[in-house]
């Protein structure tokens, strides 16, 4: 039998973030920027990342708010809850009020609940970002998906 995986936090620049959810991430490319970005070791290999930034959408952007726009893991055991209630400690220290981020609608959750975060809605899937004013051929339309609160 296998002794359980010691997970360390620490500090990740964007560049590095982004790196690993380019290499890790199973559907989404890195995000644009961030406020702040964190990892996770075995104590020695970087396992896991999460980027924090401002709210994707702009009717949640208070200045107050923050998103997490991406975690992702080389599936260690317990590194994407780990990132996840990080994530919010770090928030809040900031002096932030609120944490929010989404998931597809297929996806369990159960690292988030492991973490301490909530449901607050459903959202249905969006037609896209396609328009005649902007067209857009790279954003195919949504998907649906959860949104979720820590705390």
């Amino acid at each position: 039998m296998t002794a359980p995986t010691t997970l360390f936090l620490c500090p990740v620049s964007f560049a590095e973030a982004c790196d690993f959810v380019t290499a890790h991430h199973r559907h989404l490319r890195p995000p644009v920027g961030h406020k702040f970005s964190l990892g996770v070791t075995d104590g020695e290999v970087l396992v896991g990342v999460a980027i924090v930034g401002r709210p994707v959408a702009r009717h949640l952007d208070d200045g107050r708010t923050l998103e997490v726009t991406r975690t992702a893991t080389d599936g260690t055991r317990n590194a994407n809850s780990m990132l996840l209630a990080a994530a919010w400690r770090a928030a809040k220290a900031l002096g932030f009020t609120r944490l929010i981020t989404y998931t597809r609608r297929s996806e369990s959750g159960s690292s988030l609940r492991a973490a301490g975060y909530r449901v607050l809605a459903q959202r249905s899937a969006r037609r896209g970002w396609n328009c005649p004013s902007r067209p857009r051929l790279d954003h195919p339309a949504g998907i649906q998906r959860t949104l979720w609160e820590a705390g």
